[in-house]
């Protein structure tokens, strides 16, 4: 069978990997087609046009061709930097590592995500502009994003397992195994009240700009950040997030 060409797709590149001496495969999370892995021929060689633009949270046009080689691995047949922004720096690009770790852990080959990836895009954007205060926000708020596209965010706007309606000013806790449940004190300290939560879920509703949803996470963020971080590795099973270990390890210096 010929092989089929994709051409100038927007993309960014997740994760490289040494393929050979001269070349290498990337782990790349494409607007239309989702996430790819891609052959990079000679991309380590000094001379070669992939080298200075093959970078992370860059954004891209790539193309490429199905069909040859082996499996689901496809070759990369030209790379343009788009430009825009510079390259995340500090906590910033530890951050935007951390998103990367997540799509590669959580999100199936060939399963596009428009949205996603244009959420991504505007992170991206965000993360290079060095505003630290909108860090946390915006990493909660895709963290949402990312959940229910792929499927694995219980409904916000009531009980999982009663289906019961969220008092207003009563607390509740996102739980790993058991949704969106009545707090109990003490030991769920972070928990939000069910407005909230009732104004999460109508922020996350299909056609909703980030925006809303940005508004909706900046008040919560402290208390979102343990329980979507207890989500987030529920579904991503063993070992704990290369990126989230490498901050414990930090800390602890």
């Amino acid at each position: 069978m010929p092989a089929r060409r994709f051409s100038n797709e927007p993309a960014f590149v997740l994760h490289r990997y040494d393929w050979s001496e001269s070349s290498v495969i990337l782990e790349v999370f494409t607007r239309h087609h989702g996430r790819i892995a891609l052959v990079a021929k000679g991309a380590k060689k000094p001379s070669s046009n992939f080298r200075p633009v093959l970078l992370p949270l860059q954004p891209l046009h790539l193309t490429w061709t199905q069909g040859e080689g082996a499996g689901d691995i496809h070759t990369l047949k030209g790379a343009e930097w788009v430009g825009g922004h510079t390259m995340p720096t500090g906590d910033a690009l530890l951050s935007g590592t951390y998103l990367n770790e997540l799509l590669l852990r959580l999100l199936a080959r060939d399963d596009a995500h428009a949205v996603l990836f244009d959420t991504y895009t505007a992170v991206v954007r965000v993360l290079a502009s060095e505003h630290g205060e909108a860090l946390e926000p915006v990493l909660r708020s895709f963290e949402l994003l990312l959940l229910r596209e792929i499927g694995l965010l219980p409904a916000l706007d009531t009980q999982t397992l009663t289906l019961g309606a969220l008092e207003p000013q009563a607390r509740y806790t996102l739980v790993a195994e058991a949704g969106l449940r009545a707090a109990a004190a003490p030991q769920d300290r972070a928990s939000l009240a069910g407005a909230q939560w009732q104004a999460l879920h109508a922020a996350l509703q299909e056609g909703a700009a980030f925006t809303d949803l940005l508004r909706a996470v900046a008040p919560a963020a402290a208390e979102l950040k343990p329980q979507l971080r207890a989500l987030l590795q529920y579904h991503c099973g063993s070992p704990l997030l290369r990126t989230r270990q490498f901050m414990m390890d930090m800390q602890s210096l």
